[in-house]
């Protein structure tokens, strides 16, 4: 599948917010939309009023690069969305939020989704014992994932679990550290998903 290779700062730039896409840098002065808050380009310094479109798509682009996907998988999940119980635009950050490699992340074991899709790829992640390396893997409640013994060997994993020790876990996740495993206890409630979106915006995207 095609990913994005470029730099991963001017997607920040250009959503003109910070969506941590490089884990730790973004929390020191050396990153880029900290010294550069305008949008990429020639133009970036030109600002313009958003029509209804501009801001409903930028909201889709926004989530979609916060959580590394591209279009026809984020389309898939929205349609997804749709045939589920309850507010639709809840259920798809929900659903994005049980990928397997957003748990890594949210569970620690990474810096950033990317570096969890890498490592859940590269076969270091288990899910109820059993190797999982594919990243959209949604994983369900009472799920146990864990970093193989492998790569518990690895310093980055022990220097990302460190980071997200201090910063602390998502209260639907139960994490032990010493163990590097964690269990999913239970979905999301909106307000535990901490991402400045405002999803009925995608919703009104796709609803045309």
């Amino acid at each position: 599948m095609a990913r994005y290779i470029g730099s991963l700062c001017r997607l920040c730039r250009r959503e003109g917010m910070k969506l941590f896409l490089k884990g730790t840098r973004c929390y020191t002065e050396k990153c880029a939309f900290e010294r550069r808050k305008y949008p990429p380009g020639q133009h970036g310094h030109n600002k313009s009023k958003l029509s209804d479109y501009g801001l409903q798509l930028r909201e889709k682009q926004k989530v979609k690069r916060m959580y590394g996907i591209m279009e026809r998988q984020f389309k898939n999940y929205f349609e997804k969305a749709t045939k589920m119980k309850g507010v639709t635009g809840e259920n798809l950050l929900k659903l994005l939020e049980r990928r397997l490699d957003n748990v890594v992340y949210r569970m620690g074991f990474a810096i950033n989704r990317r570096q969890a899709r890498q490592l859940v790829r590269h076969g270091f992640i288990n899910v109820n014992g059993r190797k999982i390396d594919i990243p959209s893997y949604l994983v369900k409640q009472g799920d146990i994932i864990e970093v193989t013994q492998a790569g518990k060997e690895s310093e980055i994993i022990k220097e990302s679990l460190a980071l997200a020790e201090q910063r602390g876990f998502s209260s639907w996740l139960e994490v032990n550290v010493e163990e590097m495993k964690g269990k999913f206890l239970r979905l999301p409630e909106r307000d535990e998903i901490a991402i400045p979106v405002q999803e009925q915006l995608i919703v009104e995207f796709y609803s045309k």
